[in-house]
């Protein structure tokens, strides 16, 4: 999980409070450290956001964090990673965190290279809204109701 500090940066703090799928480790033990570190801070992230969140194994090898539906997948490629935001393009992006899929009914994904800096706030943010609209019977049947 993270917390944030007297200056009110995000830092990690130690593994283990949460329930680890050890085949997530295993995906993200297995990548360059660059990426290892990225998905350590968003999987820490989408814990912070509901202590509920659980994680698993979808589609043979992706690692997915559920509560009362999608919240978000990893993806790593050979130069980025991506984080696959499943919002149904309804979680505001006040940020633009948002690098991908704009236009997608289903998911949306923010993207992270080496080296560059992620808005933690903005992503836990995000990740809060999306856990809510999952208690609320998620976004399609949001969006129905819209």
């Amino acid at each position: 999980m993270t917390c944030a500090n007297e200056a009110g940066t995000i830092g990690r703090m130690s593994p283990g409070t949460y329930e680890r799928d050890p085949r997530v480790d295993a995906y993200i033990d297995a990548l360059p450290t660059w990426q290892q570190d990225i998905f350590h801070r968003v999987r820490d992230l989408v814990h912070e956001a509901d202590p509920e969140v659980t994680e698993t194994i979808k589609r043979t090898t992706q690692p997915y964090f559920v509560l009362m539906g999608n919240v978000c997948a990893l993806l790593a490629a050979k130069d980025h990673v991506n984080v696959f935001l499943y919002d149904g393009a309804m979680v505001d992006d006040p940020e633009g965190i948002i690098t991908a899929g704009h236009q997608n009914k289903t998911a949306r994904t923010v993207g992270f290279r080496q080296d560059e800096p992620m808005n933690t706030p903005a992503l836990l943010n995000m990740f809060r809204q999306i856990i809510a609209n999952n208690r609320a019977g998620g976004w399609r049947t949001l969006k129905r109701d819209v």
